[in-house]
């Protein structure tokens, strides 16, 4: 599952767990091919792509291929909603990259109506990280995979 969301050219993917190696392998797959998004900030580097990737607001109207939107679930009440207003009219590629690890509990936030998929990162005690995605349709999870890696 996580080649089908390399390869997306629409749709919205949440990564959560201040997954930083992972939030950089999906932006130079998607940046590789020729995208350019608009950041709110870059959370991690992104070598040999700085002239691909713009700093701003997703709310001002500009036309990019993708978005980088960071910490959507820590914003106030208001922010969410707009944000949520505006997830809806867009057919973008749109990535969200929250710092704070959300897993199976995404069902508690109305986030979960608006994304296509939840990569949530995990650093285990025992020398484990462990990557667990979900897909969702309509607000659902339809499918789910678990990857582990000992480090």
């Amino acid at each position: 599952m996580l080649i089908d969301i390399a390869n997306l050219d629409s749709g919205v993917v949440l990564l959560t767990g201040d997954a930083k190696r992972i939030g950089r392998a999906f932006m130079k797959a998607w940046l590789s091919r020729g995208m350019t998004f608009l950041a709110e900030a870059l959370p991690f580097p992104l070598e040999g792509f700085e002239e691909n990737v713009f700093i701003g607001s997703p709310f001002e109207g500009y036309t990019f291929d993708g978005y980088l939107i960071v910490d959507p679930l820590s914003r106030p009440k208001g922010e969410r909603s707009k944000l949520y207003t505006w997830l809806k009219e867009t057919e973008r590629l749109v990535l969200l990259y929250e710092r704070k690890y959300v897993g199976s509990s995404i069902t508690r936030y109305a986030l979960r109506n608006f994304i296509d998929y939840l990569v949530a990162y995990k650093r285990e005690t025992l020398g484990f990280e462990r990557v667990e995605v979900y897909r969702f349709e309509e607000g659902r999870v339809v499918e789910r995979k678990t990857y582990v890696r000992r480090t």
